[in-house]
C-alpha cells in the first residue's frame, strides 16, 4: 500500500510478513525477523541514538548492537555475527587525530572486505571515504550545510531508489569527494558528492535521514552556534522545512534500508510504484 502526501509517496509497511513486497516487485527478498544476527550501530556521543534508522531496523525485526568506541567499546574483528553495520555522525572530524577516529576509519575495511552491508552517515561516510583513499575537507569558501538543502540523484542513485527527496537534512562543515572505485548516487550544490556506493553493499551519505523531531530540537539548541556559520539555515527554517520535506526523507530511508539489507542474490531494488 502506498500513501500520498504533498506529492511524496511512502510505503505503509507496518507488517512485513503481511505486505511482503515493500514497494518493490514481488520477487524481492529481504532479511527480516527470521534473521537473528543484529545490526552493529556505532555512535560517537554518550547519549546519541540511532534515531529513525534504529526505529526502522527494529520494525524490520533486527536487534541493535550499539557500541561507542570513543568510550572504550571494541569493534568486532569480523562481521560474521552481524547482519550489517552503520557508523553515524558526530561533532568530530574524520581528520581528527584521536585514536578512536583512526580505529573506526581502519575498521571500515572489515565490512568492505567481507562484502557485508555497511552504511556511513555524515562522519561515518567521511570515515569510509578516507578508508577508500578519498578526501575530506572544508568548503573552499567556508560554506556549511546546516538545515535542509536540495540534492539531485544520479541515474545510479535512481537505480537503487526510484524516489528521492527533493531536500535532505544536513548538519556538517566538511564534505567528501568521490572515493576511487566508487559510484556517485546523489549530488548537491555546495558539496557536490552527497551519496556514494562502493561495491555492492557499502554506502556513504552526507545527509541525516535518521533525525527525528526530538533530535532536531536537541541539535538546534545545543548546536545553535552552527547556525551562525556561512550558508547555515536559521532554526525556524529547520522546523518549517521539516513539514515540507520530512515525508520524502522517510520514504527514501525506508526503501533504501530495504535495498541495503536485501538477501544475497536478490534482484536490485526497483523503487515504489505509485498508484493514483
Amino acid at each position: 500500500m502506498v500513501k500520498m502526501h504533498g506529492g511524496c509517496a511512502f510505503a505503509c509497511l507496518e507488517n512485513p510478513r503481511q505486505h511482503g513486497s515493500y514497494g518493490c516487485d514481488d520477487s524481492f527478498h529481504f532479511i527480516f525477523a527470521e534473521m537473528t544476527a543484529p545490526v552493529l550501530i556505532v555512535l560517537h556521543q554518550e547519549h546519541s541514538t540511532p534515531g529513525r534508522v534504529g526505529n526502522i531496523l527494529r520494525k524490520r525485526g533486527f536487534t541493535l548492537d550499539i557500541r561507542r568506541p570513543r568510550f572504550g567499546d571494541p569493534l568486532p574483528q569480523t562481521m560474521a555475527e552481524h547482519a550489517g553495520a552503520v557508523i553515524f555522525g558526530g561533532p568530530q572530524s574524520a581528520n581528527d587525530k584521536d585514536d578512536f577516529i583512526k580505529q573506526e576509519i581502519d575498521w571500515v575495511s572489515v565490512p568492505l572486505k567481507e562484502n557485508k552491508p555497511f552504511l556511513g552517515i555524515c562522519l561515518g561516510a567521511q570515515m569510509m571515504a578516507l578508508n577508500l583513499g578519498g578526501k575530506v575537507d572544508f568548503h573552499a569558501e567556508g560554506q556549511v550545510e546546516v538545515g535542509y538543502y536540495p540534492i539531485r540523484p544520479t541515474d545510479e542513485g535512481r537505480a537503487i531508489c526510484a524516489l528521492w527527496p527533493d531536500h535532505v537534512y544536513q548538519w556538517h562543515r566538511e564534505g567528501f569527494d568521490l572515493p576511487p572505485g566508487s559510484v556517485c548516487l546523489a549530488q548537491g550544490d555546495t558539496f557536490p558528492c552527497q551519496a556514494f556506493r562502493h561495491g555492492e553493499h557499502a554506502f556513504g551519505i552526507q545527509f541525516h535521514p535518521e533525525v527525528t523531531h526530538a533530535m532536531m530540537c536537541k541539535w538546534t539548541i545545543r548546536g545553535a552556534h552552527r547556525m551562525d556559520l556561512p550558508g547555515a539555515k536559521q532554526r525556524v527554517a529547520h522546523f518549517e522545512d521539516r513539514w515540507v520535506y520530512d515525508y520524502g526523507m522517510q520514504s527514501w530511508l525506508s526503501n533504501f534500508l530495504d535495498h541495503w539489507l536485501r538477501a544475497p542474490g536478490a534482484p536490485a531494488h526497483k523503487g515504489v510504484k505509485l498508484t493514483a
